[in-house]
């Protein structure tokens, strides 16, 4: 068994996802430990650019694979893709970002592989010569530490913004290693026949900062003074449940459990309650505020700055304090 890590380079449509530059980040610090090399796994069509990209970021080694039958995400030809090359290189570790294509793509690796695969991880450490990841458990209640004792190559899924990015390197030097797919088209029962818009703004998987809407707006207008204060931020606006399933929001909007797990820069939490399955998806932000009428919502045992007080008072307000700070 090798010593090398491998980490899976997630794009859409040759745009990289921040959460695999993040991922050879932690890579690039595991392997001072483990002495081997970061190899970045780069599928797709016309994506030579990312290779590149890849090596600035910190990889010493690129498995390239351009074909028309990667050209999109589907888990069956990337799976089978990024097997075949584990099982033909023989890393210790491969490292995936917990996006929702990640957590498609990471246990089906780890079962044509028969090994472990630990999910959504927010650290990662050497203990007695073993990888440990530390991961929320119980809706984020608690935290666990995990590690795959015997079975090797150890799969581990990353939580975005969990682990710091890198800052690119364009005079890095590393070697590029054409590879073939395993499957062909014919091969493949998934089909992808196209893909549909969404309203646009800043992914809340990526966002620094996050503004969200719970009940407590009261209806689909009362969204407005949210966006407002987003767009003065430059953040993404995010959603609880409650919000989602009134239809006053679309479901990409949604931070939870049953939503997308956040963690960002600054949490601005508006007329959400702060139930524990919203908490699961936002506990990690790193600062926290929260604006409630109800001194006994949940939210503000998990705050570090709260505001007891009527959100459509307070938000615009502080929009404009914003807005005049930033010169907008």
């Amino acid at each position: 068994m090798g010593k090398d890590i491998f980490v899976w380079v997630e794009h859409f449509r040759g745009q990289a996802a921040i959460p695999s530059w993040e991922a050879i980040g932690a890579a690039r610090q595991l392997s001072e430990t483990l002495g081997g090399q970061v190899c970045a796994c780069v599928f797709g069509e016309g994506v030579e650019d990312l290779a590149k990209q890849a090596i600035a970021y910190g990889a010493d080694k690129v498995f390239l694979a351009d074909d028309a039958t990667l050209a999109d995400f589907r888990v069956e030809p990337y799976a089978a893709l990024l097997a075949h090359l584990a099982k033909e290189h023989q890393p210790e570790v491969i490292l995936i970002g917990a996006t929702s294509r990640g957590r498609d793509l990471g246990p089906a690796v780890a079962v044509d592989l028969e090994t472990g695969c630990v999910a959504d991880c927010t650290a990662l450490e050497f203990e007695d010569g073993k990888l440990v990841a530390t991961r929320p458990i119980y809706a984020g209640k608690l935290l666990s530490t995990c590690t795959v004792p015997e079975r090797r190559p150890a799969i581990f899924t990353l939580r975005p913004r969990a682990f710091a990015k890198p800052d690119p390197d364009e005079g890095r030097q590393g070697e590029v290693v054409s590879v073939e797919p395993v499957l062909k088209e014919e091969g493949i029962a998934c089909k992808v026949t196209g893909f549909e818009e969404t309203e646009g703004g800043v992914s809340l998987t990526d966002a620094a900062i996050i503004v969200s809407g719970g009940r407590g707006v009261g209806g689909p207008e009362g969204f407005e003074p949210i966006r407002e204060l987003a767009e003065v931020l430059g953040a993404a606006v995010g959603a609880s449940r409650a919000a989602v399933d009134a239809g006053w929001i679309p479901y990409e909007h949604q931070v939870g459990q049953t939503g997308k797990t956040v963690s960002p820069d600054l949490y601005i939490a508006c007329g959400i309650s702060g139930a524990i399955q919203h908490q699961a998806g936002m506990r990690t932000s790193k600062v926290i505020v929260a604006i409630n009428k109800d001194p006994e919502a949940p939210i503000f045992q998990l705050a570090h700055y709260g505001i007891v007080g009527d959100l459509f008072k307070y938000v615009p307000a502080l929009t404009k304090v914003l807005k005049e700070r930033l010169g907008k």
